[in-house]
């Protein structure tokens, strides 16, 4: 069902009200969503029109667009319904077409749902109706309900007797009550703000030992449990460790209930406080408790998702070395160690398997290996993953180029996901020849060149920066790093002549068949010379070339601003502006000065306001940069690789690898990551870990504790420095607001709690 104007309008008014934004920010956002632009495109070419609005307020407006489009459509869909059995009137469809709730709606639409056969449908067969009406009227002060039910005794219609007559009429009068949306609001309200999660192990289990047991008698107000404590109770429940309750505040929901049904006093009043026990126990409470569930669930899904979704994004973001030519090592033990040699593109060179940890015969030749593969290649820097052996590997590098006189960076890179990359579909499509190990290789040096470029190749869920990532609803999850992936790739911008296809997909209007389409014509036109060639890519439009342009560069190309954010729509802005000041457009592009000399307001037109002109010459003054941090790498003590090699009170470099609610996660090179509690992460109070530390950060620690055979290693940021001043340093050129970032929630990572040393059971 396509959404009218007039409903579109409806929606946009709903939205004004919900964020606070300006009329003409949501309406105007909306249009250019509506039309098919994506929202970095709108983020960054068309702040006038948004009045400068951010990624996340118009991935906000998006998100709630799609709610209350849907919203409007089950709205349709209802009235119709309701109008087809002649009962609406003209305050249900005021109150239906007014509501801005999906759980609103549906309670207004219960009492006309087509339902199963109930106990109250029963007795409307047997002709009970006309005295539940008598019972719901209350009028009568004098005799009995025994005697106002005599009348409707029937054995023929299975009522013998008038007990039966009236316990037919409560349950129709039971289920009018649980039908009648205000009731169910006031329940609903009060089991949220007052309920308890409550939490008891079976008695078979009490005994075992597992990671639950935190939990086996455990009780928190449902309102406010954190994401991870939520989603780690209903992991014990899903594993049969855990049986969890929803406790409901029954004497304040009863005493509501009888407020709503009971008027003054009439012979039924008795009956009619069983009726509101009854509707209560019998149809309001399980469908309130399984409903409430599920919105603490999805609460705790958000803030895990945004945990992980700003993990992600700072990981992405992660400073790239460049384009180096770099030798990348999987290290192995007794499948020995893989390397392989890319050029500054990435291009692979070639490759060797060393064996340097399987005896000392094999060392002379492993040296002799390495060596020779970096003189063939003329190799600039060494990245090693930091898996299995790879402290071990990176001394034994370190030792071979001392002794032969090399002086080359050796860093150590995370390896997460790169055996997913090395079984995956892209993959096999870049190397079908060679060894998974080989490609884990590859993966590993150009994670170091460039870790965007080459992490957008794996699923985000298996780079390992999530909590709970399992659990949680998949499909908000996958759109969540979808988005991250979109954001970032687009805010650091693609080169178009080198970019795989899987980083092209990201870019704004492009996508994945567009993407294969572009790298195919690539491969058999060459290098593309200016971006406005890309016209002639198969199926590429006017409005793709539009959404994407921007973001595309082409070092060296024909226009010296396709190596720029400046926009194709715009180059006869600044041609103007080159004219004006009686240079050439290269000289603009090549002299920041020039840049600093142009008088804005002169060009400020109907179309193009302040925004997009300071934009263009903050990338006249540095065309082509690199808005990600400098590069900065972690030095690990070369005396410490193990666990057993730590001391209480040592004082470490790091780098962060996992944000979580109670902490940091930070690794310093003995395998095995510490956690820095988050009361451990700067002096002062902070709430959300993610303002003291990221992803990625380089970090000076302090080690508190440190657990061989637990394998647990506990660390302070605030204590790495006398007198506690320390506090987390992001490397130069770190600017967080420089990046949109959304809003981060409290969670739980099992496979940061693992690498740390707690016990984690999994199925």
């Amino acid at each position: 069902m396509a959404i009218s104007e007039e409903q579109s309008n409806t929606i946009i008014t709903f939205i004004i009200d919900e964020t606070g934004l300006k009329p003409f920010q949501v309406q105007q956002t909306v249009a250019l969503l509506r039309e098919g632009s994506t929202v970095p495109f709108i983020a960054r070419y068309r702040k006038e029109q948004t009045g400068e609005l951010d990624e996340v307020q118009i991935r906000t407006i998006e998100e709630r667009y799609g709610y209350f489009g849907e919203l409007v459509e089950r709205k349709a869909t209802i009235l119709a319904t309701i109008e087809e059995q002649g009962k609406l009137t003209p305050e249900l469809r005021s109150r239906i077409e007014s509501t801005r709730l999906k759980t609103e709606l549906e309670d207004l639409y219960l009492p006309y749902k087509p339902k199963r056969r109930t106990k109250a449908t029963i007795a409307r067969e047997r002709g009970l109706e006309p005295l539940a009406e008598i019972i719901s009227a209350q009028e009568l002060t004098a005799g009995t309900p025994d005697e106002a039910a005599l009348p409707f005794v029937d054995p023929d219609k299975d009522l013998p007797d008038a007990a039966a007559a009236l316990e037919g009429a409560g349950h129709i009068l039971a289920e009018r009550l649980s039908d009648d949306a205000d009731a169910r609001a006031m329940v609903r309200r009060l089991t949220w703000d007052q309920g308890v999660m409550a939490s008891r192990v079976p008695a078979d289990k009490r005994e075992q030992v597992t990671k639950f047991e935190m939990y086996y008698d455990y009780q928190e107000p449902l309102k406010n449990i954190p994401s991870h404590r939520m989603l780690a109770m209903r992991r014990g429940e899903k594993e049969e460790v855990l049986f969890l309750s929803l406790v409901a505040p029954v004497d304040e929901i009863l005493a509501g209930l009888k407020f709503r049904l009971l008027r003054g006093t009439s012979i039924f009043r008795p009956l009619l406080e069983g009726v509101a026990e009854d509707a209560y126990k019998r149809l309001i409470a399980n469908s309130i408790e399984v409903e409430l569930r599920l919105e603490a669930k999805n609460l705790a899904d958000e803030a895990a998702i945004r945990v992980f979704a700003q993990n992600l994004r700072n990981l992405l973001l992660a400073p790239p070395a460049g384009g180096k030519r770099v030798l990348g090592i999987d290290p192995g033990l007794r499948t020995g160690s893989k390397l392989a040699a890319v050029d500054g593109t990435g291009r692979f060179l070639g490759h060797v398997t060393i064996y340097p940890h399987t005896g000392a015969n094999r060392v002379p030749q492993a040296r002799q290996d390495l060596l020779k593969l970096v003189d063939d290649h003329r190799i600039e820097m060494i990245a090693i993953g930091n898996g299995t052996a790879g402290r071990e590997m990176e001394l034994f590098t370190k030792e071979t180029l001392a002794e032969a006189g090399r002086h080359l960076p050796v860093v150590m890179v995370s390896e997460a996901g790169a055996s997913v990359y090395s079984a995956s579909e892209i993959a096999r499509e870049e190397f079908p020849e060679l060894d998974l190990t080989v490609r884990g290789a590859i993966s590993i040096a150009r994670r170091l060149q460039d870790p965007l470029a080459e992490l957008v190749k794996i699923d985000p869920k298996s780079i390992g920066v999530g909590q709970y990532q399992h659990d949680v609803n998949q499909t908000m999850l996958k759109k969540a790093l979808d988005d991250v992936v979109e954001s970032c790739v687009n805010f650091v911008g693609v080169d178009l002549n080198t970019a795989s296809w899987a980083l092209l997909s990201y870019v704004s209007g492009v996508g994945p068949s567009l993407a294969k389409a572009i790298v195919k014509y690539r491969d058999e036109q060459g290098s593309f010379p200016t971006r406005k060639a890309l016209l002639k890519v198969p199926r590429f439009g006017a409005k793709g070339f539009e959404q994407a342009a921007g973001f595309l560069r082409i070092r060296g190309g024909q226009h010296p601003l396709d190596n720029s954010a400046v926009h194709p729509e715009r180059y006869a802005l600044v041609e103007a502006m080159a004219a004006d000041l009686g240079v050439k457009l290269e000289q603009l592009t090549t002299d920041p000065a020039l840049a600093s000399r142009i008088d804005l307001k002169r060009y400020v037109t109907g179309e193009v306001g302040l925004p997009t002109l300071r934009d263009i010459i903050e990338e006249l003054k540095k065309p082509g940069r690199d808005p990600r941090k400098q590069f900065e790498t972690a030095s690990f003590r070369d005396d410490i690789r193990e666990i057993g090699d730590l001391k209480e009170g040592m004082i470490l470099q790091g780098v962060v690898t996992n944000v979580t609610a109670f902490g940091a996660f930070v690794d310093i090179g003995v395998h095995q990551d510490g956690l820095v509690h988050v009361s451990h992460l700067a002096n002062k109070f902070i709430k959300d870990p993610n303002d003291a530390v990221q992803v990625g950060d380089l970090v000076k620690v302090k080690v508190l504790s440190a657990d061989a055979q637990r394998k647990r290693i506990a660390l302070s940021i605030k204590e790495a420095e006398p007198g506690g001043s320390q506090k987390a340093e992001r490397p130069k050129g770190s600017d967080k607001k420089s990046q949109p970032t959304p809003q981060t929630g409290g969670g739980l990572d099992l496979s940061a709690m693992e690498r740390a040393g707690f016990r984690v059971k999994r199925k």
